[in-house]
């Protein structure tokens, strides 16, 4: 958790080593993407209601959520802020956001690790939930 801090105060100072220019289209869609990002962090948000908990560990009184955003993504609050801060990384021709958005993602598969193994621990249908969604982005569904 610490690590996860650290790592979006370091996102927040523009350090500047290395820039580079987009098209000035390219970066229209990075300000989407940003949004898009926002947007599924809100409704990650929105549709776990009390259960969200910036821990690991679920709340005692936590109930199991697999509707909404969560019927397609287990993890869409950390979804939303890789696609946001990598958008904005583009967005503002830094280098070094890119690296820190490729690090906290690393730090986020290592926290819904220890998260999935818990909530497996604490929900018996969680198992079967992994299998029927994916960890950031939704599976490919066999149509």
């Amino acid at each position: 958790m610490v690590t996860q801090f650290f790592l979006f105060a370091l996102y927040f100072i523009d350090w500047n080593f290395y820039s580079y220019q987009l098209p000035a289209w390219l970066g229209y869609i990075a300000i989407f993407f940003v949004v898009v990002g926002l947007l599924i962090v809100l409704l990650g948000i929105l549709s776990l209601n009390v259960n969200f908990s910036p821990f690991p560990t679920p709340k005692s009184n936590a109930s199991l959520i697999s509707h909404g955003i969560y019927k397609y993504i287990r993890h869409p609050v950390y979804a939303g802020i890789i696609i946001a801060l990598l958008a904005y990384a583009l967005y503002s021709f830094s280098a070094f956001r890119i690296l820190i958005t490729v690090s906290l993602t690393v730090v986020f598969y290592f926290k819904t690790n220890l998260e999935e193994q818990l909530l497996r621990e604490r929900f018996v249908d969680y198992k079967d939930y992994m299998k029927r969604t994916g960890r950031f982005f939704p599976k490919k569904t066999n149509s």
